[in-house]
């Protein structure tokens, strides 16, 4: 049965809008007072222009690697979203807990701080390190100056949990992301006299036709990995934008596309593809008939892959603390590639929910994944309490 602790702070975590747009200081501060009642050392990483902070704590010794646990406090929007209870408040019912946020992924959070008392009162021999993020769902922003401000201050640990929702399975790997804008500028003019000048949206079309055909061929002929709900690398097209009249031929057209990429794929080189065809066909075409044309190609966002091994001590551990011996990998991007990465952290992900509720209106997560995640909690516990 949930701790109430852990259902209280489920409640006021979910009372915080931190939808991503927003600060999440109100809900930082009232982390820290918790903290500092309790008498838990920790420190804030504070993002100053964007009035947004991290906190990294500490229960247990300083020194020494233990284990981290670590959830990002910011959601997706509820905005266009068919919403039949508050989204900014918990609500149960049928043995739910509804509310953004709930399962994507404050209800780890919750977890984690329901039972600080628990891992206090144990003395730990190894330290339990709880970070708090920002920004994971625009682009994982706000865990790279946590994890930079972690490696200049010399924290270590054995093994990281990312508490995404996976249903508590323990999840070993997830694909790359490039997200990526191409702004094309052409030139433009009454359609009347389309062959002299330069179309923006044509070329915003083919380059997006590239991009299809760069996906059909790795869906068609791609590296396979079967662990995967989506076998291969993929790419998308989300975004095209241009244009104001039929009889106008457009200046100016945008794309917004991504890449996702087995950590075993080169994802730099998918990328390439697109921005060569862009460079070395589509941007001399629009020259041709207009010098002043430009295809520029930005990124957006960009999330590395994660690949533990099977048998790597930390995803031993997690599966004992999970109470079960399988494990899957994920399409999906998580913080957990930046720990592995810049930190040489090993992570595994582990979390209560199911992703198909993350992001849907009514989102939550079922009590049942909250009792499962405090088992798993409290096996990290005994573990650092050994």
């Amino acid at each position: 049965m949930a701790s109430a602790l852990t259902l209280d702070w489920l409640s006021r975590l979910l009372a915080f809008d931190t939808t991503s747009r927003n600060s999440n200081l109100a809900l930082v501060a009232a982390v820290e007072a918790f903290f500092f009642a309790r008498g838990v050392t920790f420190e804030r990483v504070d993002n100053v222009p964007e009035g947004k902070a991290s906190l990294i704590a500490t229960i247990g010794p300083r020194d020494g690697a233990g284990i981290i646990l670590s959830g990002h406090t910011d959601t997706v929007p509820v905005e266009g979203q068919d919403w039949t209870v508050p989204p900014f408040a918990m609500t149960e019912r049928d043995g739910r807990l509804y509310g953004r946020g709930a399962c994507d992924m404050k209800g780890f959070l919750a977890v984690c701080l329901g039972l600080v008392p628990q891992m206090q009162a144990r003395r730990l021999a190894k330290p339990i390190h709880l970070t708090l993020s920002y920004d994971e769902e625009v682009g994982c922003l706000g865990v790279r100056p946590l994890l930079a401000h972690m490696i200049a201050a010399g924290y270590r640990a054995e093994g990281c949990i990312v508490g995404e929702p996976t249903s508590m399975q323990v999840v070993v790997a997830h694909k790359a992301k490039h997200a990526l804008e191409a702004s094309i500028t052409g030139r433009g003019g009454h359609s009347s006299r389309s062959p002299e000048l330069a179309n923006a949206v044509e070329a915003a079309a083919l380059l997006s036709a590239r991009i299809v055909d760069l996906a059909d061929r790795l869906a068609r002929e791609g590296r396979r990995d079967p662990l995967y709900d989506i076998p291969h690398s993929t790419a998308h097209v989300g975004v095209i934008a241009g244009g104001s009249a039929v009889n106008i031929v457009p200046e100016h057209a945008r794309v917004e596309w991504e890449v996702r990429a087995l950590p075993e794929d080169d994802i730099d080189a998918l990328v390439a593809e697109v921005e060569a065809y862009a460079r070395d066909v589509l941007e001399p075409r629009l020259k041709a008939r207009a010098p002043e044309s430009a295809i520029k190609i930005a990124r957006m966002s960009s999330i590395p892959g994660l690949a533990t091994a099977a048998d790597a001590p930390i995803t031993t551990l997690a599966k004992r603390w999970a109470g079960r011996n399988d494990h899957a990998k994920v399409a999906y991007g998580t913080e957990a590639g930046l720990f592995d990465g810049l930190a040489g952290i090993p992570t595994v992900v582990c979390g209560p929910g199911s992703i198909a509720q993350a992001h849907q209106p009514d989102e939550y997560v079922e009590l049942s994944q909250i009792d499962a995640c405090e088992a798993f909690v409290q096996r990290v516990i005994d573990h650092c309490a050994a």
